[in-house]
């Protein structure tokens, strides 16, 4: 999982639903791993282990290389504040997932991909910054 920027929203509201249906993912045989763009080890360290994922392996990429190797892209104004962001936004706000500070690059959008013996084999590359899978649908295609 390539996320946005730790302070983000949607960063928090995915590390959020990892945490609630990791059983679940994992069960499917999926093995759960966080790319960030961070430049501070201990602050990405903190935060993952407020959502219990501290033991999940982490690969902090500061200038993006894998982002750009998996064809991640930078987002425009619309797919980082239109309506339907801010929208979504407002909504994870409530359920707790509050913004921190700009962690990483605030314009690159995230992306989940399955990877099977060094190949693709599913992608989701976020449309804009509050897009994300059903992620415990797309570790079921671990099994298929």
């Amino acid at each position: 999982m390539f996320l946005r920027h730790l302070g983000c929203t949607f960063c928090r509201e995915t590390l959020g639903e990892v945490r609630q249906h990791r059983s679940q993912i994992e069960s499917a045989g999926a093995r759960i791993a966080l790319v960030h763009m961070s430049s501070d080890d201990n602050a990405a360290r903190q935060l993952f282990e407020q959502y219990h994922l501290g033991d999940v392996p982490r690969f902090a990429d500061r200038e993006r290389r894998l982002y750009r190797s998996f064809e991640l892209r930078r987002g425009s104004f619309l797919q980082l504040f239109g309506p339907r962001v801010a929208l979504r936004g407002i909504a994870a706000t409530l359920r707790g997932h509050r913004a921190g500070s700009l962690d990483g690059d605030g314009l690159q959008l995230a992306g989940t991909f399955l990877v099977h013996n060094g190949r693709i084999v599913k992608a989701h590359r976020s449309s804009d910054a509050a897009d994300a899978p059903d992620y415990c649908t797309f570790a079921g295609s671990v099994a298929s």
